[in-house]
């Protein structure tokens, strides 16, 4: 700064900002009014109506036409004299109001005059009414102050008895409070108890549905192990008689196998005996018969040939038969081969599959024994996993109840802190899990974000009241890392449109002083009572780390004023270092931090159950899914023990069809047998036969039987006699031999045999299906059942014990509770009787205060009173006397009772306003006499002020316009007008130029005779003439050589290249003599219907202007 501002630095800042709503400057960084501004602007020769620094276009014509008024008004402008113009129009405003108000005070005065006469008159009564008066006033002071004193005594009983009951109450107070905290706990506790009896009864109560279950299933057993009892005893008896049978039948079986064996061979001796004889009977009688027949042909043919071709054709039809009946024994010793080969393999396949049945029944035996096992383990598993059901209901009644705790907890500390802090909260936990879902960078996030500050600290009970007013609602305040991770989290919840108010503490951010705590044993800083962590330490400091924790208010006022930190007492009376106190009665009940506590609490205990609960479900797992693979182990094993079953009926039904088929090979091989020997037979008498045709075939025709024929059928005949008697004998031999033999067969086959297979299957079947096994099963889920019930018993008797205990304890609870509620209510009667006598102390305290106001405004209304030596006499008075003197006084006063009672006030009251009038007076006229000095000194400095800029501006005018004009002369003319009433002061009426621009004098010229080009290079003198008189640090010229030519535009140049040693010029231009010597350069170029400033080259500049230069 040149000193032009009226600030007293060397650099001087003026800034603006420009926003959609607000325009504000700035002066030195400090906001100021904008007529400041115009008016510091207009100090340093900024103005508004004189802006001869910034020469707009056209400005330069409008100077060159103006008249001569104008540019006296201009004149003034630079000379400053509007000051003196506008303090000389204050001036005569307060002249005439000075003139008014003397004219005023002047009546006033004789009015004033005029009053006073009258009041001298009556000043004589007057004198004797306020002797009386006097002494009216003192009996009225003494009985006042009587008063007074007595009420202020009696005052202060009442403030100590006020006091007393204070105290009392606040003993009550607490001791309601107590029995609050006690209700409080002993409420949780009966509520805990109520829920510990319904559990255990809802526990009684499976136990005994499980007690009951088990005694049904005990009882079906029961009767199950009865019947299967009765059944293993039928099955012993049924299987010893069996056996008993079977042995029996198995020595009988042996004894006729043996009769049977010693008799088969008799049997086949006579067989093979009658066989023989029937063979060769058959065959004698065969021959015989041959032999008759040939005798007989002789008779049945007539010759040989005949006979001849009879026998072939019988030997062809005997050959066939033979054929047949060799095919026929072929295929009956094929089949009795057959027969033979099918016997010994199913001799063999029985014997297998009997080993195979064996292996089966075993097989299943075993696995029925497994089966019984494997359900014992499950009915186990079973009983474990009831136990652990019945543990998990327990633990989500727990967790239940738990949750609900916390959701009242939850709800109690939003009615304290209020719903937007902890909708905030809420919030603020809801972006922190999107962040945890998103994973990443976000997820990095929540590792900043540390929770609320009522969670990262921990203090004793007895200072939670004194924190909870120190912090308020400070104590749901986030602390974050970073001023950075709340803006992230603000910029979610708003993205997420979430409610809540939230305060972020960012530990970067926070600035903690140290404090110098004061050593006391009085007092102790709130924040070494606290705990916490290390890193939250600013955080903690910036909220509690000013404020002291003192034994009593007394202490908290003493140490506040002394140490300006701020105190706070252990019942929540706090005093600010600034001065202020804040306290009362704080709802202990209602205690943010004891939520919070008991939240915490409920937390943990939720966080325990749950994992007990994962534990528990995991457990109920493993069990579940051990069942599930030992009933899938049992399905599989009744399965295979199906299996086997099956295979074994299946073997025995087997073993049942080929002993069977056995018996039928068995059976029909004897009448086989007999059909072969038979055959034989038939085949060797047919080969007799044959042999004999063939013999005769060669023989002559005969009619008689040759003698060795004759003596043939002769012996034939004996033997045929001897054969059938000898046939006869073997066949009933045979016959009784072969009936025993049936006999016997049949009897092993059809009866022993069959019976023994019978009881053999049967015996076997009581093995199968083993129902002693059964009951051994059924006996040992009995034993497990009864186990069942004594652990059950046990549980119910254990559970029984305890619903009992609990109950009783519910009981107790309730009735201890019943005796709090008695004390609370007692102590709420105490407190009730206390506030009713609180208050009627308090009203006669008030009216006493009223009293006690009452009597000293009567005091102040007596007035200023005598000395108290002149009241002395009243002393003695007691309040009857005083009264019996003021009644004196009374009667005497009334006697003036016409009196103007105000005339010596009056009378003194209009002599002082008379005495202030006149001096007012004075001060008026000589006030006036001032002001009209002073106009006439401004209007004298006025003139002189603009005498001495015409003459400046002149003396510069002439000057410049010789530089302009290097041939020519120009000067300034003042025009006046000489009035006789004012000769001292001039009247101005017009500046005036004559100029020449060949330099005669007699060549002058005033602008009205001048050329266009010539007007303004006269305007651009005066111009330059007025800038030179009062410098500015910058001009703004547009276009101003727009009319010159050449030779003035080159004059113009040099000047203002002069001037600008001192100042900057900033001129626009389209001619090239302005370009010479400037220092910067820029051109204004028109693209895309937007102007763009550039700042260019010199040789760009020229360009420019040349090529305008030409276009134009």
């Amino acid at each position: 700064s040149d000193n032009r501002v009226p600030i007293e630095k060397d650099e001087i800042f003026l800034r603006r900002a420009i926003g959609l709503k607000k325009d504000q400057l700035y002066l030195n960084k400090k906001l100021v009014p904008r007529s400041e501004v115009m008016n510091l602007l207009e100090s340093a020769g900024f103005s508004n109506s004189n802006p001869y620094y910034i020469v707009r276009q056209g400005k330069i014509n409008q100077m060159a036409v103006a008249p001569d008024a104008y540019r006296l008004k201009l004149l003034r402008e630079v000379a400053g004299t509007r000051v003196y113009d506008e303090r000389r129009e204050e001036s005569m405003t307060i002249l005439k109001d000075t003139e008014g108000k003397i004219l005023k005070i002047a009546e006033c005065l004789k009015t004033i005059d005029e009053r006073l006469k009258t009041l001298e008159d009556e000043k004589e009564e007057l004198v004797e009414y306020q002797k009386w008066d006097k002494s009216r006033r003192i009996l009225e002071y003494k009985i006042h102050d009587t008063e007074l004193n007595e009420t202020k005594s009696k005052m202060e009983d009442l403030q100590k008895r006020h006091e007393n009951s204070d105290k009392a109450q606040k003993e009550y107070n607490k001791m309601m409070a107590e029995a609050q905290d006690k209700i409080k706990a002993i409420l949780k506790s009966v509520k805990d108890a109520k829920k510990e009896v319904a559990g255990l009864k809802e526990e009684r109560d499976v136990l005994s549905a499980e007690q009951q279950q088990i005694l049904r299933e005990k009882t079906k057993l029961d009767l199950l192990i009865k019947d299967l009892q009765d059944e293993v005893q039928g099955d012993n008896t049924s299987k010893l008689r069996a056996q008993t049978e079977l042995n029996r039948l198995t020595a009988t079986i042996a004894d006729k196998e043996r009769e049977l064996e010693e008799l088969k061979p008799r049997y086949e001796e006579q067989k093979r005996k009658e066989e023989s004889c029937t063979r060769e009977l058959a065959l004698k009688e065969q021959k015989r018969k041959e032999l008759y027949a040939k005798q007989g042909r002789g008779t049945q043919f007539t010759s040989k040939e005949d006979r001849d071709k009879w026998i072939q054709n019988e030997l062809k039809s005997l050959n066939k038969q033979i054929k047949d009946k060799k095919d026929h024994q072929s295929k009956l010793t094929e089949d009795l081969k057959r027969d033979a080969e099918k016997e010994a393999e199913l001799e063999k396949k029985i014997q297998e599959q009997s080993a195979e049945c064996e292996r089966q029944r075993k097989n299943m035996d075993e696995k029925n024994k497994t089966y019984y096992e494997l359900k014992k383990n499950k009915e186990s598993l079973q009983d474990t996993r009831n136990e652990i059901w019945r543990k998990e209901t327990s633990l989500r009644q727990s967790l239940s109840s738990i949750k609900e705790d916390l959701a009242k907890a939850d709800q109690s500390l939003r009615s304290m802190a209020g719903k937007p802090i902890l909708n905030g909260r809420d919030s603020v936990r809801k972006v922190l899990e999107t962040f945890t879902q998103r994973g990443g960078a976000a997820a990095e996030i929540t590792k900043a974000y540390f929770g609320p500050v009522i969670e990262n600290f921990s203090c004793e009970k007895a200072i939670y009241t004194a924190v909870e007013v120190t912090a308020g609602n400070r104590l749901f305040h986030h602390i974050v890392e970073s001023d950075k991770i709340g803006t992230q989290i603000l910029k979610e919840m708003n993205n997420q449109k979430l409610p809540g108010e939230v305060t972020f503490m960012p530990l970067n951010r926070l600035q903690v002083r140290p404090q110098d705590y004061p050593h006391n044993n009085d007092a102790i800083p709130m924040v070494s009572k606290l705990k916490y962590e290390e890193r939250y330490d600013k955080a903690i400091r910036y909220i509690f780390g000013k404020t002291l924790i003192c034994r009593n208010i007394e202490k908290a006022t003493e140490l506040a004023k002394s140490t300006g930190l701020d105190c706070v007492t252990l019942e929540g009376d706090q005093v600010s270092s600034k001065g202020s106190l804040t306290g009362g009665y704080f709802n202990t009940s209602r205690s943010r931090l004891e939520m919070q506590k008991a939240r915490s609490e409920y937390m943990e205990s939720i966080k325990a159950t749950e994992k007990e609960l994962i534990d528990i479900q995991r457990d109920l797992k493993k069990t579940e899914d051990e069942i599930n693979r030992i009933v899938f182990d049992m399905q599989k094993t009744e399965t295979r023990q199906s299996n086997s079953k099956d295979i074994y009926d299946k073997v025995n039904t087997g073993i049942r069809l080929m002993r069977e088929e056995l018996n039928s090979i068995q059976r029909f091989r004897n009448p086989k047998e007999r059909s072969l020997a038979q055959c034989k037979a038939h085949l060797e008498a047919m080969q007799t036969t044959k042999d004999g045709l063939d013999s005769e075939l060669n023989q002559d025709l005969l009619e008689q039987l040759s003698v060795q024929d004759q003596r043939e059928v002769d012996k034939l005949n004996d033997d045929i006699r001897r054969l059938h008697q000898d046939n006869k004998i073997a066949f009933s031999t045979r016959m009784n031999l072969e009936a025993t033999k049936n006999k016997l067969e049949n009897l092993l086959t059809n009866n022993l045999i069959r019976r023994k297979d019978e009881l053999e299957q049967a015996l076997e079947e009581i093995s199968v299906e083993d129902r002693k096994r059964k009951l051994e099963n059924c006996e040992t889920d009995l034993v497990t059942a009864k186990g069942r019930i004594d652990k059950v018993n046990k549980d119910l008797q254990a559970t029984e014990s305890k619903l009992q205990k609990a109950i009783k304890s519910q009981k107790s609870l309730q009735k201890e509770l019943d005796e709090w509620k008695g004390k609370e209510r007692e102590a709420q009667e105490k407190i009730e009787e206390d506030s009713k006598g609180l208050e009627k102390l308090s009203t006669k305290l008030n009216l006493m205060q009223e009293k006690i106001t009452e009597c000293t405004e009567k005091i102040s209304q007596l007035g200023p009173l005598p000395s108290p030596e002149t009241y002395q006499r009243f002393n003695s008075m007691n309040l009857k006397q005083l009264f019996k003197e003021l009644e004196k006084a009374n009667q005497n006063l009334k006697k003036y009772s016409h009196v103007n009672k105000k005339a010596l006030d009056q009378y003194l009251s209009f002599s002082e306003q008379k005495e202030k009038l006149k001096k007012r007076h004075e001060e008026l006229t000589v006030g006036g006499e001032k002001i009209k000095e002073l106009m006439e000194t401004l209007e004298m400095r006025k003139v002189e002020a603009i005498q001495f800029t015409f003459r400046q501006v002149s003396k510069y005018f002439t000057s410049v316009f010789k530089k302009l004009v290097p041939t020519g002369h120009g000067s300034l003319i003042m025009k006046t007008t000489q009035e006789e009433a004012d000769k001292a002061f001039p009247k101005f009426t017009g500046v005036a130029i004559r100029v020449s621009f060949t330099g005669g004098d007699t060549e002058m010229k005033e602008m009205n005779q001048l050329s266009g080009g010539q007007k303004s290079l006269v305007a651009l003198g005066l111009i330059f003439a007025i800038q030179k008189c009062d410098p500015a640090p910058f001009y703004l010229f547009d276009e101003i050589d727009q009319a010159l030519d050449a030779q003035h535009r080159k004059a113009v140049a040099d000047m203002i290249h002069e001037l600008s040693a001192d100042a900057q010029f900033i001129t626009t231009t389209f001619r090239p003599e302005l370009l010479e010597h400037a220092n910067k350069f820029y051109g204004v170029k028109f693209r895309n219907k937007v102007s763009h400033v550039e700042c260019v080259t010199m040789e760009e500049a020229r360009d420019f202007v040349e090529d305008d230069s030409t276009q134009g």
